[in-house]
């Protein structure tokens, strides 16, 4: 057997590198959600001592009717408890902030979550072109030992190889794209596209498992205002879903259905698998943080979490249905992004 090309013996160092980076900050992510805990914790006392010095305000106001005197005293005492109103006030927008923070951060530890489940097929996919790449600079090699290199032909081949160099840059770029934190800004997103994208990422490990992707996409352009990476981590989540469920099920019966429309001022979007279904009782809590249903270590309970999350910031909901036949359908809605709607909305 031949020994490997040192670019490609190169390439799968760096993924194993890149592989090693992503298990520690998964580590780091999981150290946050137990400092988020404590966070949580400390609001739900806020909230308490909020509401005793609430209390004893309107206890407070009660009293000051009685007597002049008493409403001198009450007086003084209520300056006193806005005081310390005011500083619990600013404690709990810290607080609120650091909360936010730390989803953010959980938010960004999912991507970075996938990302390493989609290292492995990724490393397949970026094969293919270094393989090519391989040959056809190899073939101009051969014919420069040879003495026989026509320029056209030599120009072909360079051609080809600087084609797939294009293709792995673009998946590579890819990726640098999903996984990289940014500050979350909204524009108009294509729906559309967004899947696709999300489908170009899952391409190789869908395929690795045999599944069959139905694709029935709206005709027309689904525009919606929202985050394009965000939106893609989304359907990333719930082709990942998908396909866990699909683990186990024959060959023939491993699909995956995904399906766009546009409903008046919502757009539509159904990942359905027919896969076993989700239990009725378990159905009720699969978007609650760390709740999983996988053996401890093949998850962390975050993807449909963070997706329910993001589907609230983009003003969308998210639900969860049973496919006809056997399976699971998670159906997301997102408003529509264009003045049209707004005017439609207003009448």
């Amino acid at each position: 057997m031949a020994a490997k090309p040192e670019t490609q013996r190169r390439g799968e160092a760096a993924l194993e590198e890149q592989i090693e980076l992503l298990e520690l900050r998964v580590r780091l992510a999981e150290e946050r959600r137990r400092a988020l805990i404590h966070i949580m914790g400390d609001l739900n006392e806020s909230n308490r001592r909020l509401g005793d010095q609430r209390k004893a305000m309107l206890h407070i106001l009660k009293d000051s009717h009685r007597s002049n005197q008493k409403l001198e005293d009450s007086r003084k005492a209520m300056i006193h408890i806005m005081g310390d109103l005011r500083e619990t006030t600013q404690e709990m927008e810290r607080r609120e902030q650091e909360l936010r923070d730390k989803q953010e951060q959980l938010v960004q530890a999912g991507k970075l979550a996938t990302l390493g489940e989609l290292t492995t097929g990724v490393a397949h996919e970026l094969n293919n072109p270094l393989n090519n790449i391989g040959l056809y600079v190899g073939n101009v090699l051969d014919r420069i030992e040879l003495g026989e290199l026509p320029a056209e032909s030599a120009r072909e081949d360079l051609e080809k190889a600087m084609e797939q160099v294009r293709k792995a840059t673009e998946i590579i770029s890819h990726l640098r794209t999903f996984g990289r934190a940014a500050p979350v800004a909204f524009e108009g997103v294509d729906v559309d596209e967004v899947i696709e994208r999300a489908l170009s990422l899952m391409h190789e490990q869908l395929r690795l498992r045999a599944i069959e992707v139905v694709l029935d996409l709206c005709p027309d352009e689904l525009v919606v205002h929202g985050n394009p990476i965000q939106l893609e981590q989304i359907f990333i989540n719930l082709l990942t879903n998908a396909r866990d469920a699909l683990e186990g099920v024959p060959v023939e019966r491993k699909k995956i259905r995904i399906a766009s429309s546009l409903k008046r001022d919502s757009i539509r979007i159904v990942f359905a698998d027919t896969g076993p279904g989700i239990p009725i009782g378990i159905a009720r809590r699969v978007f609650d943080p760390f709740f999983t249903t996988k053996q401890v270590g093949a998850g962390t309970g975050l993807g449909l979490s963070i997706t329910y999350s993001i589907v609230k910031e983009h003003g969308g909901d998210i639900s969860l249905a049973r496919t006809p036949g056997g399976g699971a359908t998670f159906i997301v809605e997102l408003p529509v992004s264009g003045d049209d709607v707004v005017v439609e909305l207003l009448r």
